[in-house]
């Protein structure tokens, strides 16, 4: 015979043959927890302040319950005593109530009281309740939205909204939060200034391994969200992947005597790269370390030896911890579902969007400063969540072409309403070459010759001292200093490193 098990659905009624037998399982609830907790709550108002924080009045399964809990709240919030006399008045009139006893049930509610000491415990068993009555409405949701015959609707974007509710459901209400003592917060700061102590080059973030650029900002810290933007072919996405592999490069772990892992240095790495395909950023990669032009490798004008030697590179980069994914067109809510679960799966300590403005907001709008300031607030949100950094690349506007002194500003964040507000770093990549390069003098008419070979010799000079400096400037830094760093960039092989300033005179 079938029994309840069988029938996870529980969408009919389970019978034997011929047989009709109207078996349903009920949903989760405990009515007499819900009262006495209710009981509590009259008998002495401070029961409320154990569960105020978590439990609601659509928590319980008892509607009427509900109701009474929400009445009782609101004269407790206003500083009003809550007991069966004072919510006498709100159930009066109130029909719901009278089919289960009228305001006598109140009275039967006050003696199902419990300790004021126990209030906690059975507010958490209902709220539990709840969330597992939520769970079956949402398994019947995705069961029923499987079933649809909408060809638009694809099992992947199924998932990610059914792991999007999922997750909404775990942290609406949550219990966990609040208010935590200053001791616990001052314990955390000294834990963090100890780790930046003990490591090597006192940082308390991820390093970039660019040694003036982790002097000025101490890392990539963690909850931080990161703004890194520039004009196109200034090299974003070139600082990104170097940023990447330096810091997966030097991922250490140690486990401690109870299995438990703790990151000693570096973080493996969740690049989000909505314009580059992974085989692009790999390519990238692949030419940095071994200095081979990645154009060579696209047409496969390689020698014997260079072929050689990006087989041995491949082999040691592709134990490195970095994970790219390379969806176009990636939505907030579907990055966020993504990124918590690569740090399930396998840990997570640094992301990396390139680049923003190529994101879509959780709700499509015609205004894209809206939808912009949307996007930067989920990443914010999510580099909190997950307490790691978010590195986002931004786009600047065209307005930086039209001065004469070319280096970026805060104003000229494209859609920059909230990217500034919300950002915790906000850098600037400026390569006065890029300028150059396309400035290159021309002889006017009544130009003599000598004198143009003159101007034409001083640009080439020009030209040849800042052919591989960079600029990166630190514009905002919530926790720091502001101030610009320089930096080597060789564009052959789409790497940036520290720049010998000590033996740079024209810099």
């Amino acid at each position: 015979m079938a029994t309840a098990a069988t029938n996870p659905a529980n969408l009919r009624p389970i019978g034997d043959d011929d047989q009709t037998l109207s078996v349903f399982r009920t949903p989760p609830h405990n009515f007499e927890a819900e009262k006495a907790l209710l009981g509590a709550v009259f008998a002495n108002n401070n029961a409320y302040d154990r569960v105020s924080d978590f439990l609601r009045a659509d928590h319980f399964a008892d509607p009427i319950h509900g109701r009474i809990f929400d009445a009782a709240s609101r004269l407790i919030e206003r500083g009003q005593i809550a007991d069966p006399i004072t919510l006498k008045n709100f159930f009066e009139q109130d029909g719901s109530l009278s089919e289960v006893g009228g305001t006598e049930y109140l009275a039967e509610i006050a003696g199902s009281m419990v300790s004021i000491i126990n209030a906690a415990e059975y507010g958490r068993n209902i709220y539990d309740l709840h969330l597992k009555r939520q769970l079956i409405d949402l398994g019947e949701s995705i069961v029923n939205d499987a079933y649809s015959p909408d060809v638009d609707d694809t099992a992947m974007h199924q998932i990610e909204g059914a792991e999007q509710r999922l997750y909404d459901l775990a942290t609406t209400g949550e219990m966990e939060g609040g208010f935590q003592p200053f001791k616990s917060s001052i314990l955390s700061a000294i834990e963090m200034a100890e780790a930046a102590h003990n490591r090597d080059g006192h940082l308390s973030g991820v390093a970039t391994n660019f040694r003036d650029l982790d002097a000025l900002l101490g890392g990539l810290h963690p909850s931080d969200l990161i703004i890194l933007a520039a004009r196109p072919s200034m090299g974003k996405t070139a600082l990104a992947t170097n940023i990447a592999f330096n810091a997966a490069y030097d991922y250490k772990i140690e486990t401690d005597e109870d299995g438990r892992t703790k990151v000693l240095d570096g973080a493996v790495v969740g690049f989000f790269s909505l314009e580059m395909s992974a085989e692009q950023l790999a390519s990238r990669i692949l030419s940095e370390q071994t200095e081979i032009a990645s154009d060579k490798m696209r047409r496969g004008n390689l020698s014997n030896e260079e072929f050689d030697k990006l087989v041995v590179a491949s082999q040691q980069l592709h134990r490195l911890p970095i994970f790219i994914d390379d969806t176009p067109a990636l939505s907030v809510s579907a990055l966020r579902t993504r990124a918590r679960r690569l740090k399930r799966e396998h840990g997570l300590g640094l992301i990396i969007v390139d680049y923003l403005q190529l994101m879509e907001g959780l709700h499509r709008t015609d205004n894209r400063v809206l939808e912009i300031g949307e996007i930067t607030r989920g990443l914010k949100t999510l580099a909190k969540e997950l307490n790691v950094p978010v590195l986002a690349l931004s786009q600047l506007s065209r307005a930086v072409e039209q001065r004469e002194d070319k280096r970026p500003q805060l104003s000229d964040l494209r859609e920059s309403g909230t990217i500034e507000q919300d950002a915790d770093v906000v850098s600037f990549i400026f390569r006065e070459s890029y300028y150059l390069e396309r400035g290159e003098p021309v002889q006017r008419q009544d130009e003599e010759a000598d004198k143009f070979a003159e101007r034409h010799g001083r640009w080439e000079t020009r030209l040849q001292e800042v052919k591989h400096h960079t600029e990166l400037l630190i514009a905002k830094q919530r926790h720091g200093p502001t101030g610009s760093v320089r930096l080597y960039f060789d564009g052959t092989f789409t790497r940036f490193a520290d720049l010998d300033t000590q033996h740079s005179e024209n810099f």
